[in-house]
């Protein structure tokens, strides 16, 4: 047992750490945990010598730990009458379909592909969070039609190739045709749900039997990493949210939008040299 703690233990620790600051991310910004669990995870995986996984592992992981951060988000705001039913029956079905589609994709891209696609959407995301104004608007309302079905794949896709939830680009998409920044915030949290469970499931599916996985790994989703980040998640969110309150949120915003951009940065940076 000794020997299991000496070798795993800072492994251990280093997830539950990841947790903590996910969970206090996702409640002080509003942004899912991913942002900041896929480059941890990554650089973790790498300093341990799975550099040819490590980014399809974070990546997988990341969406996992999001089932069940969702489902408690949803349930939450449900109680307020916040969620748009709805739109989550119609927009889910496509949005599972791209998350499915994405993970098949990702499973064919190399790590360092991963890395380029996750900087340069991450620099995109940093944007909108730095510049991004909630009065913007493109409609009254959310398209029916080929409209949801086009943009509601996206969503998966872009999802599951960077191992976020729906809420960084959910609230986006609502809050610009129209819907209220609360109800923009409370029905894009189930939009996880649909990304999170068919990627990691399809995940599992594309790394089994992969070579050169991390240790407790069940295909490209490593089992430690979930179940620590996913306590740890939940614990913090509810603190992070109460924290949002008696801080300036704009200034929040800009805040990890510049850390966003720096983590971006890294990964462009890594491509290139390595």
């Amino acid at each position: 047992m000794m020997d299991f703690l000496i070798q795993y233990g800072p492994f251990f620790l280093v997830l539950a750490g990841c947790g903590l600051l996910s969970g206090l991310a996702a409640g002080l910004f509003g942004i899912g945990g991913g942002a900041i669990i896929v480059p941890v995870l990554m650089i973790l995986f790498e300093s341990l010598g799975f550099s040819d996984t490590a980014s399809h592992v974070a990546i997988a992981t990341s969406l996992a730990t999001i089932i069940l951060t969702s489902a408690r988000s949803v349930m939450a705001h449900h109680e307020r009458g916040a969620v748009d039913w709805a739109v989550l029956r119609t927009w889910a079905p496509w949005i599972v379909v791209g998350a499915i589609a994405g993970q098949l994709v990702a499973g064919q891209l190399s790590a360092t592909a991963l890395k380029a696609f996750f900087g340069g959407m991450a620099y995109l995301l940093a944007a909108q969070l730095f510049f991004g104004r909630p009065t913007w608007r493109l409609a009254e309302d959310l398209p029916g039609g080929a409209g949801r079905v086009g943009l509601g794949t996206s969503i998966g896709v872009f999802s599951a190739l960077m191992g976020i939830g729906g809420g960084t680009f959910g609230v986006s998409l609502m809050t610009v045709f129209g819907r209220a920044m609360h109800q923009a915030v409370a029905t894009a949290a189930g939009f996880g749900i649909a990304i999170g469970l068919p990627s990691a499931i399809t995940a599992v599916f594309v790394g089994w039997g992969q070579d050169g996985l991390p240790p407790f790994s069940l295909g490209y989703v490593n089992l430690v990493a979930f179940g620590l980040i996913s306590i740890f998640t939940v614990i913090m969110a509810p603190v992070g949210a109460r924290l949002a309150h008696s801080l300036d949120a704009q200034l929040l915003k800009r805040l990890f939008a510049i850390l966003l951009a720096i983590v971006a940065t890294k990964m462009i940076w890594d491509t290139i040299v390595g």
